[in-house]
C-alpha cells in the first residue's frame, strides 16, 4: 500500500482561513477533492492554483456536510478515502499510520485517530473497536461501500458520524479507534469566525433537528418526543426569560433550538441555512 491509495474530502464552507494548515499538512501526493458549499469561485480558483494535488468542486446551495462529502466520496476511485474537517492538521505521519492500520485490520470498514488534544485523556494505547467515531476524521475502506451508502443525506449538521456508525455496526461492520494514528483539531472554527452569531444559530437549529431525527430514525416517535421533551420546555422557558432581559441574541439562539425541534417533530426536512452574505 502506498500514499497514493488515499483519496482526501474535505468538505468547506467560508473556510478561507482556516484551510491551508490542513492542506499544507497532507502529502502533496495525495488527491484531494474539496467540496465549496458557499459557491465561492475565487476560492476555487486561489486553491487549485496553489495545490495541484487538489480538485476544488463547487456545490450549487450550501448542501451541509452529509450531501458534501457524499458527493466527494462518490467520486473516489482508490482503495481508501480520508474525511476531514477544514480545521484539522495532519502530523507527518498519519497518512503511513492509516495506511499501516488498514493492512493490520483489513476486516475495517471504518478507522479513526485521536486528537492530540486529547492526548492527555485516558486513552487506552492500543487498537480498539468502537460503535461510534468523531466526525473531524474518518478513514473510510471503500470495499465495503460499493453501493454508496455514506452519510445520511437528511442530515444537514450533527449526527451524520453516529448514523454512520450505527448503520455499520448494525450490519456488523467493523469500526476501530487507533491511539497510534493522530490528528490535531481545533473544533468549532471551520467557518470564518466573521460569522459567529449566524453560525451559533445554524448550529442551535440543527443540534435540535437531527437530535430528534435521530431518535425518530432508530426508535420511534413517542422515544424521540420524550428524548426531546426537556430541551423542548427549556427552551420555551428561556425564549420568554431572555426577552425579559431584552437579551435578543440569547433568546434568538433559543428560538433557533425550539425551531429545529418543532420542525423536526412535524417531520420537515432541515431547510435552515445560515446567513453570511
Amino acid at each position: 500500500m502506498k500514499i497514493e491509495d488515499i483519496t482526501v474530502i474535505v468538505t468547506t464552507f467560508k473556510s478561507d482561513k482556516k484551510i491551508d494548515l490542513c492542506l499544507q499538512s497532507i502529502d502533496k501526493k495525495e488527491k484531494v477533492i474539496i467540496i465549496e458549499n458557499s459557491g465561492n469561485k475565487d476560492f476555487k480558483d486561489l486553491i487549485e492554483k496553489k495545490y495541484s494535488n487538489i480538485e476544488c468542486i463547487l456545490a450549487k446551495e450550501n448542501l451541509g456536510y452529509a450531501k458534501a462529502n457524499n458527493l466527494g466520496l462518490k467520486k473516489v476511485n482508490t482503495r481508501y478515502a480520508l474525511v476531514l474537517n477544514p480545521d484539522t492538521v495532519l502530523k507527518k505521519d498519519t497518512l503511513e499510520n492509516f495506511l499501516k492500520s488498514a493492512s493490520e485490520n483489513a476486516d475495517f470498514s471504518l478507522i479513526g485517530p485521536i486528537n492530540i488534544q486529547d492526548e492527555e485523556k485516558k486513552i487506552k494505547k492500543e487498537l480498539i473497536e468502537v460503535k461510534n467515531l468523531k466526525g473531524f476524521a474518518i478513514f473510510f475502506n471503500m470495499k465495503n461501500f460499493k453501493n454508496h451508502k455514506f452519510f445520511d443525506e437528511n442530515y444537514f449538521l450533527y449526527f451524520e458520524e453516529i448514523d454512520l456508525c450505527r448503520e455499520i455496526t448494525n450490519k456488523k461492520g467493523k469500526i476501530y479507534l487507533d491511539p497510534k494514528i493522530k490528528v490535531f483539531h481545533e473544533g468549532g472554527k471551520s467557518v470564518d469566525q466573521l460569522y459567529n452569531f449566524e453560525i451559533e444559530k445554524n448550529r442551535n437549529w440543527h443540534w435540535m433537528w437531527s437530535t430528534f431525527y435521530y431518535h425518530k430514525k432508530y426508535n420511534n416517535f413517542m422515544y424521540a418526543l420524550f428524548a426531546v421533551m426537556p430541551k423542548l420546555l427549556s427552551s420555551i422557558f428561556r425564549i420568554f426569560f431572555y426577552t425579559l432581559l431584552f437579551k435578543s441574541k440569547k433568546r434568538d439562539i433559543y428560538f433557533c433550538r425550539l425551531s429545529g425541534l418543532i420542525n423536526s417533530i412535524l417531520g420537515k426536512k432541515s431547510w435552515y441555512r445560515p446567513s453570511l452574505d
